[in-house]
């Protein structure tokens, strides 16, 4: 009897510790101890085919810069809505008198010092004011939040995208979190891993417009979905060991 006990608790202590999840699965950032005081070094996104562009051209002399501005549709029309550009697929863009000017590749600091550069031939002192209008992200799998998001400030973390996306789910595999990126026509991507700080230092901790977030669920959601159409049966099948098991010890 003693024996039977014994095993009937054993199944119990087996199930249990087979539900437990480790800490080392779930917890972010395990070593961030070890990156105390590093940089994680500066970032700017690179223009790309498809981006839309805010460029305004202001200077003391608001006279000087009007040839250099696209025309608005009238006195009523929103200046800042109507100075956008479109980079065309060879990475350039038609700007007023300039021409064409090729900015793909470049980030945004370099297009304002080109800007800066070629405007000064023209007017005094020129200001840009420089956007990336269409600067987005996407976050997909299992997070809370799944969707695209646009980001204003045009620098955003994969954990700040993540925190977008309302944090992963229970389900969330956090050791292999995949970034698609294209840059140039070229697709590349990352496997990344949340609970160690190594990927401070990764060209993916920062995002850049157009990435793809993919949280892929883990065993536990992949075994449930297996499981999903025959829950009933095994229920029942558990049910009916538990009874054999409890009658069997009496």
């Amino acid at each position: 009897m003693k024996v039977k006990k014994q095993l009937f608790l054993g199944i119990l202590l087996i199930i249990f510790v087979g539900s437990c999840a480790s800490p080392e699965k779930l917890v972010y950032m395990q070593n961030i101890e070890a990156q105390a005081g590093q940089s994680s070094g500066s970032y700017e996104p690179l223009i790309q085919p498809d981006d839309i562009l805010q460029i305004i051209v202001s200077a003391a002399d608001p006279e000087a810069v009007i040839p250099f501005n696209l025309p608005t549709l009238g006195p009523a029309a929103n200046l800042i809505s109507q100075q956008t550009y479109i980079v065309d697929y060879q990475g350039t863009i038609l700007f007023p008198v300039l021409g064409s000017l090729k900015i793909g590749g470049l980030t945004r600091s370099q297009v304002i010092s080109m800007l800066v550069d070629k405007l000064s031939n023209y007017v005094k002192d020129p200001q840009i004011n420089f956007r990336i209008l269409n600067f987005k992200v996407a976050v997909q799998g299992e997070v809370n939040k799944p969707g695209v998001f646009t980001i204003s400030s045009e620098r955003i973390t994969l954990l700040e995208a993540i925190a977008q996306a309302g944090d992963l789910t229970i389900y969330g595999k956090r050791d292999n979190i995949l970034v698609i990126r294209e840059q140039n026509g070229t697709k590349t991507y990352a496997r990344v891993d949340l609970t160690k700080t190594d990927f401070f230092q990764s060209p993916y901790y920062y995002l850049t417009q157009n990435d793809v977030v993919y949280v892929e669920p883990n065993k536990t959601k992949i075994n449930a979905s297996a499981v999903g159409p025959n829950i009933t049966v095994i229920f029942t099948g558990i049910s009916l060991l538990i009874t054999i098991v409890a009658l069997t010890i009496r």
